[in-house]
C-alpha cells in the first residue's frame, strides 16, 4: 500500500513558475486595469476558497454519516481545507480594492441613494471585515479540530478521534452553513447592491460542495493514473459519481428557481440582475453556465455504464472546475466591468492563483500518510464491491 507522496522537484517548479507568470500579469493587471484586476483577484481567491470549503463540508459529512466508502480518500479533503487561512490573509487585500468592486463603498452614493443608505448599517468598510474576520476565524479553527483529530488518529488509534471528528464535524456545518451564507452575501451579492435574492446563498453554498467534490474526484483519479490508491474500483467511482449527479441536480434546481422566480415575478428591482447581464453581453455565459454545471453531469453520468467509466468521469469533473469558474465569472464581472472581458488578465490571474493553491494542497498532502491506517472504517474502503 503506498502510503506516503513525496513532492517532487519538478511539481515544485511547476508550481512556482505558475506563481512566477501569475505576480507578473496581475501586476501588469493592476496598472494597467485597477477594476479588472480586483475583479479577477476576487474571483479567483473566492474560487479557489469555495473549493477548500466544498471539500471540508464533503469530509464533515463522511464523518456525519459514518460513510465507509470514502474512508481511504479522506487525505484529499483534508489538504484541502489547508488553502483556507492563506484564502483569509489574501481576502483581507479588499480593502484596497473596495471602491473597484463594491459601489456601496462611494461616498456619494450613500448620499444620494436611499437603499444604500438604508443598508449601511451593515454594508459598511468596518463591519465587512469584522464579519469576514470572524468567517475565517470560524473555518479555520474548526477545519483545524477535524485535521488534528485525523491526524492524532493515525498516531494513537482507537474510536476516540474519530468521535472526535464526528463530533466537530456535526458543529462545523452549522456554524459553515450560517458564515458561508453571510460570506456570500457580503463578497459577491453585495457587488449588485440594489440586487437581492433569497437563494443566492444556498445556490453558492451548493456551487462550493459541488465543486469541491468535482475536484476531490479529480485529485483521487489523478493519484490512482500516478500509482496511488490503487485499491479505486468502479464501486468507488460510482459513489463518487452519485455526489457529482446528485449537486449538478441541486445546483441546477437552485440556479433555474433563482432565475424562474425572478422572471415570473418580473419586478424591476429584481430583474434588472438578469435583464443586465442578457442585454450586457452575458447571456452566452448564462446558457453555457447551465450548460456545463447541469446538463453534461446530469447526462453523462445518469448511465452506470458511463458514471463507473473512470475516463469519463474525470472529464466530467475537469469540465466542472471550468464551470465553477464560469459561475462565479457571471456572478462578478457583470456588475464590476458591466461588459464580458477575457484576456491575458484573466488567464494570467487563474495560472497564479491556480499555482499557489496547488503547492499549498501539495504541501499539505505529504504531511501525512495518504491512507489513513487507524480509520475504523477503513477495511470497508479498502474492500468496497457492493455494486
Amino acid at each position: 500500500m503506498d502510503n506516503k507522496i513525496t513532492l517532487t522537484k519538478g511539481f515544485q517548479y511547476v508550481t512556482f513558475a505558475m506563481m512566477a507568470v501569475g505576480i507578473v500579469i496581475i501586476a501588469y493587471g493592476f496598472v494597467a486595469d485597477p477594476t479588472r484586476a480586483w475583479a479577477n483577484f476576487l474571483l479567483n481567491n473566492y474560487m479557489f476558497l469555495s473549493i477548500a470549503i466544498g471539500a471540508s463540508f464533503f469530509i464533515a459529512l463522511q464523518y456525519i454519516s459514518q460513510s465507509g466508502w470514502s474512508a481511504m480518500f479522506k487525505r484529499v479533503p483534508e489538504a484541502m481545507m489547508s488553502y483556507i487561512p492563506y484564502a483569509g490573509i489574501l481576502m483581507l487585500l479588499l480593502f484596497f480594492g473596495m471602491h473597484s468592486l463594491y459601489h456601496w463603498t462611494h461616498e456619494d452614493a450613500l448620499a444620494t441613494d436611499p437603499i444604500i443608505r438604508h443598508k449601511s448599517p451593515y454594508l459598511n468598510i468596518p463591519f465587512f471585515f469584522i464579519r469576514m474576520v470572524i468567517f475565517f476565524i470560524a473555518w479555520v479553527y474548526m477545519t483545524r479540530l477535524i485535521r488534528n483529530a485525523s491526524l492524532n488518529e493515525d498516531k494513537i488509534g482507537g474510536r476516540l478521534f474519530f468521535e472526535k471528528s464526528e463530533l466537530y464535524s456535526k458543529i462545523f456545518i452549522f456554524i459553515l452553513a450560517i458564515t458561508f451564507s453571510f460570506a456570500t452575501f457580503d463578497w459577491i451579492m453585495s457587488i449588485d447592491v440594489h440586487w437581492f435574492s433569497t437563494l443566492f446563498s444556498l445556490k453558492n453554498f451548493v456551487a462550493a460542495f459541488f465543486h469541491g467534490t468535482a475536484t476531490v474526484v479529480l485529485v483521487v483519479i489523478m493519484l490512482h493514473e500516478r500509482g496511488y490508491y490503487k485499491e479505486l474500483n468502479k464501486s468507488h467511482l460510482l459513489d463518487f459519481s452519485r455526489y457529482i449527479f446528485m449537486l449538478s441536480i441541486v445546483w441546477g434546481y437552485f440556479a433555474f428557481s433563482q432565475f424562474m422566480l425572478i422572471w415570473y415575478g418580473n419586478i424591476p428591482e429584481e430583474t434588472e440582475y438578469f435583464a443586465h447581464r442578457w442585454n450586457g453581453g452575458f447571456k452566452v455565459v448564462f446558457y453555457v453556465n447551465f450548460f456545463i454545471n447541469w446538463f453534461l453531469p446530469f447526462v453523462l453520468l445518469l448511465p452506470q455504464v458511463l458514471n463507473k467509466n473512470i475516463q469519463v468521469v474525470k472529464a466530467v469533473v475537469i469540465l466542472l472546475i471550468a464551470g465553477q469558474y464560469l459561475d462565479l465569472y457571471d456572478q462578478i464581472f457583470p456588475g464590476v466591468m458591466h461588459h464580458p472581458v477575457f484576456g491575458i488578465i484573466e488567464i494570467g490571474f487563474f495560472v497564479g492563483f491556480t499555482g499557489l493553491f496547488l503547492l499549498i494542497f501539495a504541501k499539505a498532502l505529504t504531511a501525512a500518510k495518504l491512507i489513513p491506517e487507524n480509520h475504523p472504517y477503513l477495511d470497508e474502503s479498502l474492500h468496497h464491491h457492493l455494486h
